[in-house]
């Protein structure tokens, strides 16, 4: 289902270009769906980070939280903040079909990846539900999954980690109520990934919950490493534990 509803997307998105050509998700200007001045603009996320989670630190160690109450998933990165340009981008390859996006999107992510990360075994994106799959055609973590394997020349596995329950959308709750929100609801299919180091792939880190919550499925298949790699995250930042 998602490739033919890809495919028509990636051919109406071409036959739109010829008839009206680019403009920039950021700026506007005619000539790329994504300009170079916009993507340098991206507000990218930079030292000191937690080594853990990801949120920013005034020094180097673990952030409180994380002191408190460390994650399940091994480390969480991201290369920029979810604001201006970046994201105009993701909201454009997300909700509006802009799925040529995913290659410079996923590009960012790579060189990223091989400056800052752990090594890792095979990369896995963060799974729809099959009901929104088919409702929005395509799976944006999917998609910049694809891209950011291909240029990091890391194997991808697509099939193996499953939502298994359908869940409402995160955007308008708060920290405890997106945690219960996705608990459980991700599964691992068999034991493929079994004794694997699993970079996870998502559009955006909020609060975490979501790449928790794969993360535990991941380890209960039998993963021996989890860490998470999002284009973007929220300033997110709280004193008490992670929810």
């Amino acid at each position: 289902m998602e490739t033919w509803g890809l495919q028509w997307r990636q051919w109406h998105s071409r036959l739109l270009d010829l008839l009206f050509p680019p403009r920039c998700v950021g700026c506007h200007r005619v000539g790329a769906w994504l300009c170079a001045d916009c993507l340098n603009a991206f507000p990218l996320v930079t030292p000191p980070v937690c080594p853990r989670c990801g949120d920013a630190v005034t020094s180097n160690g673990l952030c409180r939280r994380c002191r408190v109450s460390p994650l399940q998933i091994e480390m969480i990165r991201s290369v920029a903040y979810f604001e201006g340009p970046a994201r105009e981008a993701l909201h454009a390859l997300k909700y509006h079909g802009r799925l040529v996006l995913a290659e410079p999107l996923g590009s960012l992510m790579a060189t990223h990846w091989r400056r800052y990360a752990d090594p890792v075994d095979v990369v896995v994106p963060v799974p729809l539900h099959v009901t929104r799959l088919r409702e929005r055609g395509y799976n944006q973590a999917a998609l910049l999954a694809r891209e950011m394997a291909r240029q990091a020349g890391l194997p991808l596995d697509e099939r193996t980690l499953t939502r298994q329950r359908a869940t409402v959308s995160q955007v308008d709750l708060n920290a405890q109520q997106r945690k219960e929100n996705v608990h459980a609801a991700f599964r691992c299919a068999d034991g493929r990934l079994a004794g694997q180091r699993v970079l996870l792939i998502d559009d955006v880190c909020t609060t975490g919950a979501t790449l928790e919550a794969c993360a535990a499925a991941l380890y209960a298949g039998g993963a021996v490493h989890v860490q998470a790699l999002t284009l973007a995250r929220a300033r997110y930042r709280q004193s008490g534990p992670h929810t």
